[in-house]
């Protein structure tokens, strides 16, 4: 004989989005952060997002890819040649995407910091750890 399966529903799940909804009408989506319990970004101490903290971000994912910057999950540097060249290459599209749009100053720094990224890269790989 074939058993019949049963089909458990939880009824509770429609009654917490409920709540959640008249939390949102009532005090918008900091309010719903709030009571779920998660941190806003002043807590957790993130800087503001801006152009200059993206490039910061690959950058230091290039150093970490040329062993320049220990490794944050294995506290030790490793070298890894194809994430340097992903970061690296995408501080390039940036360039690219960006030009014409950033300050002098912004577009000075990039350029510099794409130089710099770029011979180190090609110190590691042909030998010879900067």
């Amino acid at each position: 004989m074939a058993e019949e399966k049963k089909i458990i529903i939880d009824e509770d799940w429609k009654s917490q989005v409920e709540a959640e909804k008249e939390q949102l009408a009532k005090g918008g989506s900091d309010a719903a952060a709030e009571a779920a319990g998660a941190p806003d970004d002043a807590e957790l101490g993130w800087p503001p997002a801006s152009f200059p903290m993206l490039v910061s971000t690959f950058a230091t994912e290039a150093m970490v890819g040329l062993g320049q910057i220990p490794n944050p999950v294995s506290n030790q540097p490793e070298v890894s040649p194809p994430r340097a060249q992903y970061a690296i290459d995408m501080l390039a599209v940036l360039q690219e995407k960006t030009k014409g749009n950033l300050d002098p100053g912004e577009e000075a720094g990039l350029e510099d910091l794409l130089h710099q990224l770029r011979m180190a890269f090609v110190a590691v790989t042909q030998g010879g750890v900067q």
